[in-house]
């Protein structure tokens, strides 16, 4: 139940998008205007008199900074559920995430379904080459207490921790130690591993070669380097083909989305003319738009593009544009539906403000908010019995969570005009030495766990026998066509 687990956790981050962070505003493209009619007097002297009766009676000390943020998240938490306040240090995260590079340990983790669950902080899985992965750690390894300073007396246990924390305490300048303690399945008590925390980088970007010339290209979100780190990675798969590719897998699978410049730059890949998005803001204002250069666009080969219920905004500006363009096949299950982007605002104080200024559109005109983008083909991830094992039903497997499921979300007047999902097809899912017990042991390289996966990823395998049947057909057609000509 990995790719359950993966999209749960995907999810979950969605509850907090990176979404199409401000990519608008990393364009200067947009002007945010400030309103000239603003609140009544009144309105601001009831929150300063309420404020001001909590500081005088209530009965312990109150943070004002405290009381001012709560305000500002509460009058926020009346918007879109993709609005929000962010704090100094969450503002700070935003920009790592998307930048794709931060100092810490190397290592991607999760807390149950969400990160204010109950139990330890879990590894899901080191990122190859960095300090974690080179000290041992595995995947499913629990992280049962920090000690940020490498120390035991600065231990703090992760039970009650949420995953903003851990990650704060996990993270440092680089050449500092950090100590955690860790419980692995077979292991009766934890055991300490030392490590020295290093700059990690980590690529959006994964290439594996499915055969000599059909490449698999999966990209996990969408960062400030997303575009030139793919077409590194098609070059490299065009030298390794010797040419052009008989096919292309892109997965798009729990993708939740990223930089609004960096999908139009990603559709731009294989579009070569044409609209790749648009969007409008209030009452259909500040219409933008984006269009397709032939310019570097990639050769006319067979494609196909894998998405979940965990693809989301940028992800589904990517599928859904290639569908439209009828560029490439969409398989798998029906996207999670937000059609909503978001900017990014810096405030004075070094804290943030996520704001939904507009709704984006397809080339088609059609918009996916809670719509979601419907696959060409739809290939469920499990079996029927692996979903009787589970206690789910294909309906309660395609009914996966999305927008429409978000307190406060934006409806989609067209929504009930959106063409029905196909009938399902028939298919088979942050440190370098390490002073740590096991003496620094290996973990499982990630083409090792590519590989491995294979056998049980039935949407992939799909992808797959398309796009060899594909290749048959057309040269059948070929094959006719010059048979008939003679």
């Amino acid at each position: 139940m990995s790719t359950q687990r993966t999209r749960l956790a995907s999810i979950a981050r969605i509850a907090l998008p990176i979404a199409l962070l401000a990519a608008i505003v990393a364009g200067g493209a947009t002007t945010l205007r400030s309103s000239t009619t603003g609140p009544s007097y009144e309105d601001l002297a009831l929150l300063t008199n309420v404020l001001h009766l909590v500081r005088q009676n209530y009965v312990k000390e109150v943070d004002e900074h405290q009381l001012v943020e709560g305000a500002l998240k509460g009058m926020l938490d009346t918007l879109d559920p993709h609005t929000s306040y962010l704090s100094k240090d969450l503002y700070k995260e935003v920009q790592r995430d998307t930048k794709g590079e931060f100092e810490g340990l190397g290592i991607e983790i999760t807390k149950g379904d969400g990160d204010k669950a109950e139990g330890f902080v879990s590894v899901v899985s080191p990122i190859d080459g960095t300090p974690a992965a080179l000290a041992g750690i595995r995947a499913k390894d629990q992280i049962v207490a920090v000690c940020p300073d490498g120390t035991e007396k600065t231990c703090k246990s992760t039970q009650d921790m949420n995953l903003l924390e851990a990650v704060k305490m996990m993270r440092g300048p680089r050449g500092t130690k950090i100590l955690i303690q860790v419980l692995r399945d077979g292991w009766n008590q934890p055991k300490p591993f030392v490590i020295k925390r290093a700059s990690i980088r980590v690529s959006s970007v994964t290439l594996h070669m499915l055969d000599k010339d059909i490449p698999y290209v999966r990209l996990s979100q969408f960062q400030e380097r997303t575009a030139p780190d793919l077409e590194e990675a098609l070059a490299k798969a065009h030298e390794t083909a010797g040419g052009n590719f008989r096919g292309l897998v892109l997965d798009l699978r729990d993708n939740p989305g990223g930089l609004l410049d960096q999908a139009v730059k990603v559709g731009d890949v294989w579009i070569d003319d044409g609209m790749i998005v648009f969007s409008e803001g209030r009452n259909g204002g500040n219409r933008m738009e984006w269009h397709a250069k032939k310019e570097g666009t990639e050769p006319d080969y067979p494609m196909i593009v894998l998405v979940n219920g965990g693809s989301a905004s940028a992800s589904e500006i990517v599928s859904g544009a290639l569908q439209d363009h009828k560029r490439a096949l969409v398989i798998g299950t029906q996207t999670f539906g937000k059609g909503s982007v978001q900017t990014i605002i810096p405030l004075e104080d070094g804290s943030g403000l996520r704001l939904t200024t507009a709704l984006y559109y397809l080339p088609s005109g059609r918009s996916i908010q809670e719509v979601r983008v419907q696959p060409d083909v739809v290939v469920e991830p499990y079996s029927d019995a692996e979903l009787t094992a589970a206690k789910q039903t294909k309906d309660q497997q395609r009914h996966a969570m999305g927008e429409e499921d978000l307190a406060g979300h934006f409806g989609n007047k067209d929504k009930k005009a959106a063409a029905p999902a196909p009938t399902p097809a028939q298919a088979p899912d942050p440190a370098t030495e390490s002073d740590s017990p096991d003496g620094g042991g290996t973990s499982e390289s990630k083409e090792a766990r590519f590989v491995k996966q294979l056998d049980s990823d039935r949407q992939l395998q799909r992808a797959v026998e398309l796009l060899k049947s594909w290749t048959v057909f057309s040269k059948l057609h070929h094959d006719g066509t010059a048979q008939a000509r003679e």
